[in-house]
């Protein structure tokens, strides 16, 4: 029986996790909950993003309220992505559902039909360009999760340099 999950995630404990929780649960209200306060810069540490791993089956569901909940780190992120999709698990964002694996697997199945004759080269060709296309996109998500986190980190860095100028 395929079993739908939820992932939310802030980066620091003073953060709060309801309104990630209450968009997930509006998209499917049965979905089985793993959150956590855990930075999304990196994999390793997040131990329930790691026990949902180990649980999810092909054909299973995970909901994240954005592509920044499953990652902020573009190859990490692309990478889990599609080791998911080989294993058959779907994903859905919330925020960005022009990568849910549903939509990648459309991309693939619209492929130019071969017909046996010396144009199916170009058919492949083409076939393969859509598939990369497809697979930018999905990066371009991800980095643009990852350039949120640096853009804070340099925002943070130049306010902490201003106050300390004030206050020298």
């Amino acid at each position: 029986m395929c079993k739908v999950y939820g992932y939310a995630r802030v980066s620091t404990k003073t953060q709060k996790l309801q309104r990630q929780l209450d968009n997930i649960k509006q998209y499917d209200v049965n979905a089985i909950i793993f959150s956590e306060k855990y930075t999304g810069t990196k994999l390793d540490g997040r131990e329930e993003f790691e026990k949902l791993l180990k649980k999810v089956k092909p054909d299973d569901t995970i909901i994240f309220d954005s592509v920044s909940r499953m990652s902020r780190n573009a190859d990490e992120g692309v990478k889990t992505y599609f080791e998911l999709f080989e294993k058959g698990v779907n994903l859905v964002f919330l925020k960005e559902h022009y990568i849910d694996t549903d939509v990648y697997a459309e991309n693939l199945k619209d492929k130019i039909e071969l017909q046996g004759t010396d144009e199916d080269e170009i058919f492949k060709g083409l076939n393969n360009y859509f598939r990369k296309l497809a697979e930018r996109q999905i990066r371009i998500a991800f980095e643009q999760a990852e350039k949120e986190v640096i853009d804070l980190r340099q925002r943070v860095k130049e306010g902490i340099a201003k106050s300390d100028k004030k206050q020298g």
